[in-house]
């Protein structure tokens, strides 16, 4: 009998990745998605066939406990929230409501309904913010600076707490920074290789970007559900981070994307101090020691050719777009 998988989140990066995970491992999948009058399923449409989409809201406790008792889920991965930085700076109540909130109804619906079901967490290095210690590790403590890093601190605690208190498989991955071609075009990393494309194409000349000096431990994502995964096959439920332990600057990302499309990044950006951010985190690197020690994990992607395949499915989006044509590139 197939194992059972509920997502929330599923249309997203993570998800859609996820989701190609379990269907390769034999699972039955199902995802979470919110009634909307354009439904954005892009990141998933080669897959529409192969999941079920379940309708519900992290904003409403019973619309969760009736997609529990629907699924009866085995598993539960929660990658769904409000996790894009600068606009939880200017949604701070909705980041708190949907991030922060929405975990603790998601947990209470699962300890109501299926408490045996293993339930995964998708947590953030944002909640390092002001570091304590670098590289960060799953017992450096928490200075979260953004709302969104609170929002992630409060779910990531509550998890722990429903772990403790009612014994759920309830476990939290600390993820560090993950991309790949199906990023949201907010981040900057996307930002990066769309802009790369559109100048290459003649589109545009130049690409305005914050502080290049920011340092990121940026991982693909592809590898990174894979590590979620495994969290959940583990004998007992535990917290991981989740990282490459490579520590690369802005400019580097910049450097590389440009010269894979045969491009001088000099003649082309311009710092704009309007993009850097109230209260910038200045180094954030991984500690994944322990994850690669209990559970195997290792990334196979390596950074730059995370960046390299990025620019090469935006260079092929934007020109397919400049010849009227619809391209949907899958990693």
């Amino acid at each position: 009998m197939a194992r059972t998988a509920l997502i929330t989140g599923i249309t997203g990066q993570d998800g859609s990745y996820l989701s190609e995970w379990l269907l390769e491992q034999g699972y039955e999948v199902h995802g979470l998605v919110r009634r909307s009058s354009t439904p954005r399923h892009e990141r998933i449409a080669h897959l529409l066939d192969r999941v079920t989409l379940e309708p519900g809201d992290l904003l409403d406790l019973a619309s969760l406990v009736s997609v529990i008792e629907r699924v009866r889920p085995h598993e539960i991965y929660h990658l769904a929230a409000q996790s894009f930085v600068p606009v939880s700076w200017q949604q701070p109540l909705v980041t708190g409501e949907v991030t922060a909130m929405g975990t603790a109804r998601l947990l209470e619906a699962v300890r109501l309904v299926e408490p045996a079901a293993r339930f995964f967490l998708a947590g953030s290095s944002d909640m390092y913010g002001r570091v304590l210690g670098t590289p960060q590790r799953e017992t450096t403590p928490l200075y979260p600076r953004s709302p969104d890093g609170a929002a992630k601190a409060y779910a990531h605690y509550l998890t722990i707490n429903y772990r403790e208190s009612f014994h759920l498989f309830a476990c939290s991955g600390i993820l560090f920074n993950h991309e790949s071609p199906r990023r949201g075009h907010e981040f900057v990393t996307r930002k990066i290789t769309q802009g790369v494309a559109r100048i290459k194409h003649g589109l545009e000349t130049e690409l305005r970007l914050g502080n290049l000096e920011a340092q990121r431990d940026w991982g693909h994502a592809a590898d990174y559900v894979r590590a979620m995964w495994l969290m959940l096959q583990h004998d007992v439920a535990d917290e991981f981070v989740i990282g490459s332990g490579e520590t690369h600057s802005v400019e580097e990302f910049v450097q590389i994307a440009f010269e894979a499309a045969d491009l001088d990044w000099r003649n082309h950006v311009v710092v704009d101090p309007r993009f850097y951010r109230p209260a910038e985190v200045a180094v954030l690197r991984a500690d994944p020691a322990k994850i690669r020690r209990e559970l195997g994990w290792e990334p196979r992607i390596s950074f730059r050719e995370l960046v390299v395949e990025m620019v090469q499915a935006d260079l092929a989006r934007v020109a397919a777009g400049a010849t009227g044509e619809l391209l949907t590139v899958h990693s």
